[in-house]
């Protein structure tokens, strides 16, 4: 989960476990393993999370390890088995924090702020949750898509469904008159779609994303309102998804793509055309849309991984990087920067003031243009061909790839991993179901 765009769930929330904190705090640690926790604060740092922690019997790296495996279903069971908790302890230990009061003068005066800058004139938000919910709300609600996107159209995680996520970005966005140039609920068709399929008119909806800015209580909005079953969402998805792919749509969108990225073969769809036009719209490189290019992709000064490298380093400059990392945090970026002689901070800047890649082999200059071909060759070579130097490596080489595809036996290398990653992860993304 990524808090940088979205807080976790509200601490009042008890929907895992029957335990107030526990969702939060399982929101948190999954934005602490995939290290986009934001400003949000995990375990040992979190009072918060120290209580609950000690309430059902975990250590902090325990409970992470166990939000990487488990969906919150299994957690609950996991939680309440370790817990070991009467139903009477269970009762207690929540209406002492739902009721629980600042006490001392920093949080008293927290509260005060907080209500002074989102909540002016309210009296009856009094309790430290209350506080922490009040805040949350406050730095997430609002959305502005003349500055930003909304998400993919292919991201599902609002309800199980493609587009509501999206949705849910346009009508944040709508209430605070920053739509842009994007469309809401009538305007847009397959809004109208949406809306349709889960019984819900428009204003209904913006109001209850405006409010509930974490995908997984707005999904819990929806769910009371709205008993579709899983089969039901699937065949949605599918058919929203593969708009574009068959009959007259698809003829539209040739003549459409054929207008704005002729080049772009792999455009199959209109998800596909609006992922597009969402980053050339803002001059983003997106990578929670796609992959980076290939490292085994030459196309800049000739050597591998440059290309890649860039791709990162510019959607790590507008908060884009999905489920990548950057920097002194990939290896492989480590040893492009090396052989070029560059450090991060002179990279990250240059990124950002050279938008092609031409202007960025211009600006590395000597440090690339002289490099002779077989020195560019040899590191190629060993980049690509680099593999596991100990048990260790190997065991976690093998890991990864049975966890994408057991039966690719034959991968040795971590360049070869990291494609195979890249391909099946946009595959499952785009799967429409």
């Amino acid at each position: 989960m990524d808090l940088t765009r979205q807080p976790p769930r509200r601490p009042s929330n008890a929907n895992v476990g029957g335990i107030t904190g526990l969702a939060r705090m399982i929101d948190k640690a999954r934005g602490h393993n995939s290290e986009r926790i934001g400003e949000f604060k995990y375990g040992a740092i979190s009072g918060l999370d120290v209580e609950v922690l000690e309430f059902i019997n975990m250590g902090v790296d325990e409970f992470a390890e166990a939000v990487e495996e488990m969906d919150d279903k299994a957690l609950g069971v996991l939680v309440i088995e370790k817990a070991n908790k009467s139903q009477d302890e269970l009762d207690a230990y929540n209406k002492e924090h739902l009721e629980r009061e600042p006490q001392d003068p920093l949080h008293e005066q927290l509260l005060l702020e907080r209500v002074a800058k989102f909540a002016p004139g309210r009296t009856d938000i009094t309790t430290v949750f209350a506080s922490i919910e009040l805040d949350d709300w406050g730095a997430f609600r609002d959305l502005d898509l003349t500055a930003q996107p909304p998400r993919s159209p292919y991201v599902r995680s609002v309800f199980g469904l493609v587009a509501a996520a999206r949705m849910a970005d346009k009508a944040r966005a709508v209430t605070i008159d920053k739509l842009g140039d994007y469309r809401y609920g009538s305007d847009s068709s397959l809004d109208l779609a949406i809306l349709d399929f889960i019984g819900v008119d428009q204003e209904a909806f913006r109001e209850a994303a405006y409010a509930n800015p974490n995908d997984v209580e707005l999904s819990e909005w929806i769910a009371e309102r709205c008993d579709k079953p899983a089969a039901a969402k699937s065949r949605f998805n599918v058919e929203r998804a593969s708009v574009g792919r068959y009959g007259e749509m698809a003829e539209r969108l040739a003549v459409r793509r054929a207008e704005v990225a002729p080049e772009r073969g792999d455009i199959e769809t209109f998800f596909d055309l609006q992922d597009l036009d969402d980053e050339q719209s803002f001059g983003r490189m997106d990578l929670s849309r796609h992959a980076p290019r290939s490292p085994f992709d030459l196309s800049v000064g000739g050597m591998a991984c440059l290309a890649r490298v860039i791709d990162k380093f510019r959607a790590s400059n507008c908060n884009c990087m999905g489920e990548y990392w950057c920097g002194e945090d990939s290896g492989f970026d480590r040893a492009v920067l090396e052989f070029l002689g560059v450090s991060q901070e002179e990279f990250v800047g240059a990124v950002a003031e050279n938008g092609t890649d031409e202007a960025m082999v211009a600006w590395l200059g000597d440090r690339l243009g002289g490099k002779s071909d077989a020195e560019k060759a040899e590191f190629s070579d060993r980049i690509l061909s680099y593999g596991p130097g100990n048990d260790q490596a190997w065991a976690f080489l093998r890991g990864a790839i049975s966890r994408i595809d057991s039966s690719r036996t034959d991968i040795e290398t971590f360049s070869a991993l990291t494609l195979l990653d890249d391909k099946v992860f946009f595959a499952r993304f785009k799967a429409g179901v």
